[in-house]
């Protein structure tokens, strides 16, 4: 496999697609927007995400709102943990289901030894190399029986580590140990209850005890968990991972040591883990075993396909995307501008050839929308929401465009069953057919968002990002910074 990026054309033992394809590279990189590009991609990238997360870290200083600075910490803690996941998953190779056990491991290593709860107090310089450790043992703990595995069979090993982890979290707070002679049970864990009066983080003389001052450990954190993971990448060890994830059998004939590396690959990426861990129950003051379930871990490994698997950046753009725009969608203001912003958007930029296509559907979804309003208010103008007060001019020209009825729930039912209907029709056709049918299928969309989804956050948030990871992963399954290989004939 090889990147077709040479100017040649199809011709006598030459691939044809793959000509096109260097074509519309080149096409790409003409313009304005592609020297900007070029210039751009000639910065080293460590420099470009240094440079962002110092911008980042400026939030402080522009909102004194707390819930901002911790969103922007679990993005940043789940950034950590991307970029571990990784290290196992997009460089080895290896599904790794038990990833989060390692990052419950940490968070409660830091909560038994700097709570009241056992009554230990240890500073955090002396928890966190101890965490980071104790995670390592156990990714090697995990990678040594598993390394006859693979694929599936790996990934059901290591998922039932991380259930096995999960029971423990929750069960641990009645531990029977006559040997020692204890009165009652030993509660480690807390049970359901978790540990609670977590002591906050101290390093230097410096308490980081507020969202904001835990915001910024957390982006140090970052910086240097991808210094250190940028640098694994490129050396012969992130080398003969990438081979190993390719083709095993080659790599071990080449003499890749494949048993140690695998090793490796666990024992950083459970560590990482074990780190992030301790900055989550130092920055939360609490563990509880829900916050190390599976759903983290979907999605986490959404994060890590979003941006691209084996993607150092694709991996912190994933978990800043994933992280913040649920918290976005919460807002129904918020929401409608995202909405339709990336289906705007999105449309434009699909039918971006002809130039002359997207804003003709755009402009046909317009008339459609006025003529349909005009003619339900002209017969039945009872049966739909009256007009807003005088307030946001989008309000009001959404109002015009698109009536609402009475009984919109009963209707938007009855609407997005349609409107699946129709996505699956034009996925089917080709050319003309599929561009008619799109007008009263982005209407019949915009329909749905006001009447069902724009009313309901919790459901909405879930709807629109499993449609966008499924629309990305259809048209860049790469992610968003996966590389993109060509196949070219010799």
């Amino acid at each position: 496999m090889a990147l077709y990026d040479q100017p040649e054309a199809a011709g006598l033992g030459r691939d044809e697609w793959a000509a096109r394809e260097a074509a519309r590279r080149r096409q790409e990189a003409r313009g304005p927007l592609g020297r900007l590009r070029r210039g751009w991609e000639r910065i080293d990238l460590r420099l470009r995400w240094l440079a962002l997360l110092a911008l980042a870290a400026l939030l402080p200083l522009a909102t004194a709102d707390a819930y901002a600075a911790q969103v922007a910490g679990l993005a940043g803690l789940y950034a950590i943990l991307a970029l571990g996941l990784t290290v196992v998953a997009g460089l080895g190779g290896l599904l790794d289901l038990g990833y989060v056990a390692f990052y419950g491991v940490g968070a409660y290593l830091y909560a038994l030894l700097a709570s009241p709860h056992l009554g230990w107090h240890w500073p955090f310089l002396l928890i966190l190399p101890l965490a980071v450790a104790a995670t390592a043992l156990l990714g090697l703990l995990l990678g040594a029986p598993s390394l006859r595995l693979r694929g599936d069979y790996l990934a059901i090993v290591t998922l039932g580590f991380g259930q096995i982890a999960g029971l423990l979290f929750l069960n641990l707070d009645r531990v029977e140990l006559p040997f020692l002679g204890l009165a009652q049970p030993l509660n480690l864990t807390g049970g359901p209850n978790g540990i609670i009066h977590v002591d906050p983080i101290a390093l230097l003389g410096l308490h980081f005890d507020t969202p904001a001052a835990c915001y910024e450990l957390i982006l140090a954190f970052v910086a240097v968990t991808f210094l250190a993971v940028y640098h694994l990448d490129r050396s012969h060890i992130g080398r003969a991972l990438r081979a190993i994830r390719e083709d095993e059998l080659a790599a071990q004939a080449m003499g890749v040591d494949i048993r140690r590396l695998k090793l490796l690959a666990f024992a950083i990426g459970a560590a990482i883990a074990g780190a992030a861990g301790v900055l989550f129950a130092g920055w939360q003051g609490s563990v509880f075993p829900p916050n190390f379930d599976v759903s983290v871990l979907i999605m986490l490994y959404a994060m890590v396909v979003l941006g691209g698997v084996g993607s150092i950046s694709g991996a912190i753009s994933g978990a800043v995307i994933l992280s913040i725009l649920p918290e976005l969608l919460r807002s129904p203001a918020w929401a409608r501008l995202l909405f339709y912003g990336v289906l705007v958007g999105g449309l434009l930029w699909s039918c971006r050839r002809p130039w002359w296509k997207g804003p003709a559907i755009l402009a046909a979804v317009a008339a459609l929308g006025l003529a349909l309003g005009a003619l339900a208010r002209a017969l039945a103008p009872a049966r739909f929401v009256a007009p807003p007060p005088a307030g946001s001019p989008l309000a009001t020209a959404l109002h015009a465009w698109l009536p609402l009825p009475q009984d919109g729930r009963a209707a938007g039912n009855v609407a997005f069953v349609l409107v699946v209907l129709a996505l699956m029709g034009a996925a089917r056709l080709h050319g003309r057919a599929r561009w008619v049918l799109l007008v009263p299928t982005l209407y019949g969309l915009a329909f749905v968002w006001e009447t069902r989804l724009v009313s309901e956050p919790s459901v909405t948030r879930m709807l629109l990002l499993g449609a966008g990871l499924v629309l990305l992963m259809s048209y860049r399954p790469q992610g968003l910074f996966g590389q993109r290989w060509v196949q070219r004939s010799q």
